[in-house]
């Protein structure tokens, strides 16, 4: 599920920060967040898949010239039918049915809100002196909190505050609770001074701010002289702070991590390794007599490398390199184990890289492969496909099929420019892709993404076997692709019998099936040849947010037991990738030759739409009833029939959004 935090006009680039930021700290152990624009608010079905909205702060009119009608409609009906929502400093102002900013001043804001959520007035600035775009009237703000609605939170707690309001007679709306109070001298006078507030509202909650609990002290850099006071303040209690917000996110119902500390953990260096003769040394030789490396670094476009041997300690660490406090930057150590030795679990405990080889040896009969036959790892890596397609330099060196894997991802990476941290228990791999210029080039950079998820659904439900084809039960797990590539899985409460059906995959407003893979493929033109970068992930074992494979394989287990079949081992990691890189390796030899068309009856055969009724939004809001019929072999457009007339359409995968549960196809605007 996610957290959709608006990031639209009138939010400020800071407030948006800020709130990606400390949600993420809480939440995304449980929850992707992500910030949204107002287009996605207006056009998209974005309420069934949302777990929490939030209007962050910024300035409060460009929220109403964006969201009046159809916005604040669409918003109102998702909290009222059980959604959560936070409304922070400007958002708690346009929250309220009534705004009132700065009255008689020059910033005058004033007038009735169409949302309504406090049901009074939200009036400010409760401090004097707030500017826009500016820190001149910022403050640590004391507030006092109530430890009768948040019993785990501090009773005292300093929060950034910068021109936020106060929701003005909250003692005399029955419904509204207050949840912390200005506990000082404010400039609008109002007995209960409540800075916080939280109500029910249909099914839904809300909870709207006058200050910024959000705000962390480690974000702001280089401030002004007159400000710094105010950030020491906050740091000085920035502990409170947190457990104040994690209390505040728990107050919605929402699940939260129990560790308050920002532990995004530090890059580790990459091991490339391979048990094919020559394989690892062939790339390092070809790094060093083709990169300008200095002083021991190269600096590509995105990253800096410090690229060592076997022969060199591996504690090296070059004179250049400074401590970073984000721990994205930094120099990145990639060691190539040059001499045909597999690292051993000490120096990779979250990853056997000899189960690894030994499986992908086993499956090719010791044949060298392709795909995965020389293998990069790191227990913690920005991104494996960052790495890669974000350095040119240093992936004009590496080998058609080079494959790279990590345990944690830190700046995963998916579609809109999506980043969040990728916990243990997922596996995450980006695979490159060698391909010549040629005129069959451009519809296989385009089709590639269908082979690539079509073999990882393959290596899913062929998990154990060895003989392509042959079934050991495996087969029988519920995943089935969603056009373009993603791959949803039957959540262990539906799943009742191992011959389920696809059918109606909704049953009221519960999703029967829920994502456990997506992927991502990017392309560069370098030297009369395209660099495509397929970078897939598949939650294996981590059970936040959604499920997981062997989750779902529990279940399979519990029906094979009942059946007085054996129950099936656990999927590793390792294993996976070992069948998910030898069956792209199969499929890639015909797939060159004679393109995407000889999968196609596979492809229908594993994903959800063959013959759905969609709904399908043009251009000008038109809609019409079609009927899914397949995709194109060329460049794997949507064919979808006009029940009506029985006009055919072709739909792009990058232009289109397709909502499976709710049997909808619509354009996306970019």
């Amino acid at each position: 599920m996610n957290v959709l935090v608006y990031s639209g006009p009138g939010t400020t680039t800071e407030s948006v920060k800020h709130c990606l930021d400390s949600l993420r700290l809480h939440l995304s152990k449980y929850y992707a967040v992500l910030p949204v624009s107002e287009t996605v608010l207006l056009t998209e079905p974005w309420m069934r898949k949302t777990s929490m909205l939030v209007i962050p702060g910024g300035a409060d009119l460009p929220y109403c010239q964006s969201l009046n009608g159809e916005g604040n409609r669409r918003i109102k009906k998702y909290v009222k039918d059980g959604g959560r929502f936070i409304g922070f400093c400007a958002g708690g102002y346009y929250s309220s049915a009534r705004c009132e900013f700065d009255v008689g001043g020059p910033l005058e804001v004033s007038g009735s809100r169409e949302l309504e959520f406090f049901p009074g007035t939200c009036g400010g600035c409760a401090f004097k002196g707030f500017k826009y775009q500016s820190h001149v009237g910022a403050r640590a703000s004391k507030l006092s909190v109530n430890t009768h609605a948040l019993p785990h939170a501090p009773e005292l707690v300093y929060t950034y505050y910068n021109g936020g309001g106060i929701f003005l007679d909250s003692a005399k709306f029955k419904d509204v609770e207050i949840l912390a109070r200005y506990d000082e001298k404010t400039d609008v006078d109002d007995q209960e001074k409540a800075a916080i507030v939280y109500r029910k509202v249909g099914k839904g909650a809300v909870i709207l701010t006058g200050p910024h609990p959000e705000f962390s002290p480690k974000l702001f850099k280089d401030v002004e002289k007159e400000f710094q006071p105010v950030v020491d303040k906050i740091h000085e209690n920035d502990t409170q702070r947190r457990v104040f917000m994690r209390e505040l996110l728990r107050k919605l119902d929402l699940r939260v991590s129990d560790d308050i500390e920002d532990i995004t953990p530090k890059v580790t260096p990459m091991y490339i390794a391979s048990p094919f003769s020559g394989k690892v040394s062939n790339i390092f030789t070809t790094i060093k007599e083709n990169l300008d490396i200095k002083n021991g670094v190269f600096k590509d476009d995105n990253d800096s490398f410090l690229f060592q041997d076997e022969s060199h300690p591996q504690n090296h660490q070059n004179e250049l390199e400074e401590e970073e406090e984000d721990p994205t930057k930094g120099i990145k150590h990639v060691n190539f184990i040059t001499s045909g030795n597999i690292p051993t679990g000490k120096m990779t405990p979250y990853f056997n890289l000899q189960k690894y080889f030994d499986n992908l040896r086993k499956l090719s009969k010791d044949a060298v492969t392709e795909f995965g036959g020389v293998l990069g790892y790191s227990e913690v890596i920005t991104s494996t496909s960052t790495i890669l397609e974000k350095n040119p330099h240093w992936l004009k060196c590496l080998p058609h099929g080079f494959t790279l894997t990590a345990s944690t991802q830190i700046s995963g990476r998916g579609r809109g420019g999506n980043v969040w941290i990728n916990p243990r228990g997922v596996l995450a791999t980006s695979i490159l892709f060698k391909i010549p210029k040629s005129e069959s080039a451009s519809s296989s950079i385009v089709t590639l993404q269908y082979l690539c998820g079509l073999a990882l659904i393959e290596a899913i439900l062929g998990y154990g076997s060895v003989v392509s084809g042959e079934g050991v039960g495996y087969e029988d797990l519920p995943v089935r692709l969603k056009w373009p590539n993603d791959i949803f899985i039957l959540k262990p409460e539906y799943f009742n019998d191992t011959k389920h059906e696809v059918g109606s995959t909704v049953d009221g407003n519960d999703e029967k099936y829920v994502k456990v893979s997506g992927a991502l493929i990017n392309s560069q033109y370098i030297d009369g040849e395209f660099n495509l970068v397929w970078g897939g992930g598949v939650n294996v074992s981590n059970d936040a947010p959604t499920t997981s494979l062997n989750l779902v394989l529990q279940k399979l287990n519990d029906l094979r037991v009942s059946k007085g079949q054996p129950a099936l081992p656990p999927y590793e990691i390792e294993i996976l990738l070992a069948k998910l890189v030898f069956t792209i390796d199969q499929f890639y030899t015909v797939f060159k030759k004679s393109g995407l068309r000889p999968f196609l009856p596979l492809y229908y055969k594993r994903w959800f739409h063959s013959d759905q009724r969609v709904v399908v939004c043009g251009d000008h809001g038109e809609s019409r009833t079609c009927v899914i019929k397949g995709i194109t072999p060329e460049y794997g457009l949507l064919i979808a029939e006009d029940e009506r007339n029985h006009e055919v359409l072709h739909l792009q995968p990058d232009g289109n959004s397709f909502d499976i549960f709710k049997g909808l196809v619509y354009k996306k605007n970019t």
